[in-house]
């Protein structure tokens, strides 16, 4: 009995180890408001792959922040995450003209690793950047190599050397208390291209509408389960953005096609964008799916000034529930404060019609949103981000790996015991 005991123990000890491979990806906390460095030069180290970085949570002007570190010694900043932007900046000192953050504005001078690229000609566009966003804020500066580092709840810190970052000496228009923005696109400037290979491409974020949120990096970014559904990824030569297909929209049990109107596509028609706040659709397929919505809303309608659909009324049981049904069989059912909103007076659609289609962060709300760059997949899993656990996927395997196992001994050790 004695020789059985230690052959199982030696049973439990390698099942259990064997069971447990280390993840080889990360996660950060989000908070809410509105040249590439070869993967040899990070120090990527086996602990490194196996921590999970992590940030605080606050909520924002409906955008959300992500807390990292820049500099030697590092200093915190918070910036808007952004798939649909492909450079990582903050505000830095001497600021000629800057708008109000809630840290304090970053001092390359005092950084032992930062260093401003020099130009080869007096209007070298690697030097210098200028960018301009779609509500017409700006952000002007100087790139710079700077090391940038990412806390993790081992205590391992994940740290990029010599990444590419803007020094923004010059920048107005944004309503936020963060200090820049991190870009996510595919572009090879962005956050996630500069991470290198460990990271295969593959990110996750969790937007809660007031609460707790994440965003993973590597293999923790992989979205699977129940109630998962996924859509192809469009890359387009010469955009950064990502791309959706939108086949179509249903409002209540009336579905509106884009298949018959200029909307239609194929090959992508609709940026996903976390930097936005509503969604957008081309005017001439947008005025179709208001006219379904204004069929089914028996509420008086209100006009404003910013030209969005809205309605008199205080509950949100009069509007219909709109569904984007995206290619491949990605139905999204959103819910209603996915795509309402209430200004105090009256409730509004969150679709407005403009140029082109965008797929905002309000939509995404309580939806794990994970990027693949590796399958071409976008997938979308309803989640309550508030209070989606922050135990890595691989931990959570070897626990309950780790519990069969110790019952399975004990199983075997009674039976041991009504042997003798």
């Amino acid at each position: 009995m004695t020789l059985s005991l230690q052959i199982l123990t030696a049973f439990l000890f390698i099942t259990a180890t064997a069971s447990s491979p280390p993840p080889s990806g990360f996660t950060m906390d989000l908070i809410q408001r509105r040249t590439n460095s070869p993967s040899s030069q990070r120090s990527n180290t086996d602990d490194q792959l196996r921590s999970s970085p992590y940030a605080d949570v606050v909520f924002d002007n409906y955008e959300y922040l992500m807390k990292l570190q820049i500099g030697t010694p590092p200093v915190e900043i918070e910036a808007i995450v952004d798939t649909g932007s492909d450079v990582i900046w903050t505000q830095c000192l001497p600021c000629l003209n800057c708008f109000n953050q809630s840290n304090p504005i970053f001092d390359p001078s005092k950084s032992s690793t930062y260093k401003e690229k020099q130009c080869n000609t007096p209007n070298d566009p690697s030097c210098d950047y200028e960018l301009t966003y779609a509500d017409q804020s700006y952000s002007k500066g100087s790139f710079a190599s700077e090391t940038v580092t990412i806390k993790s709840t081992s205590g391992q810190s994940y740290v990029m050397p010599e990444t590419v970052i803007g020094c923004s000496h010059n920048s107005s228009g944004f309503q936020t208390t963060g200090s820049g923005i991190v870009g996510l696109s595919w572009d090879r400037s962005s956050l996630i291209s500069q991470m290198g290979k460990n990271m295969h491409g593959a990110f996750s974020y969790c937007l809660s509408p007031g609460g707790a949120s994440k965003i993973n990096f590597g293999s923790n970014a992989i979205v699977s389960g129940n109630g998962t559904v996924s859509t192809p990824m469009f890359l387009k030569p010469g955009f950064g953005f990502y791309h959706l297909n939108l086949d179509a929209v249903s409002v209540g049990e009336t579905r509106v096609e884009t298949l018959g109107t200029p909307f239609h596509a194929v090959d992508g028609n609709m940026i996903i964008d976390s930097g936005s706040t509503a969604c957008s659709l081309p005017t001439s397929y947008c005025s179709l799916v208001w006219e379904a919505v204004e069929k089914l809303v028996t509420a008086e309608r209100v006009t404003y000034a910013d030209g969005l659909l809205c309605y008199k009324t205080n509950t949100m049981d009069v509007f219909p529930v709109i569904t984007m049904h995206f290619s491949g069989g990605a139905d999204l059912v959103l819910d209603k404060h996915n795509t309402y909103i209430s200004n105090g007076h009256a409730i509004c659609l969150l679709i407005l019609c403009k140029e082109e289609a965008l797929f905002g962060n309000t939509a995404q709300n309580n939806f794990l949103v994970g990027y693949d760059h590796s399958s071409r997949l976008i997938s979308f899993k309803p989640t309550d981000c508030e209070v989606a656990q922050d135990i890595p996927r691989d931990s959570i395997s070897a626990a309950l790996v780790l519990q069969f196992n110790i019952k399975f001994v004990l199983f075997i050790f009674v039976l041991s015991l009504i042997r003798l």
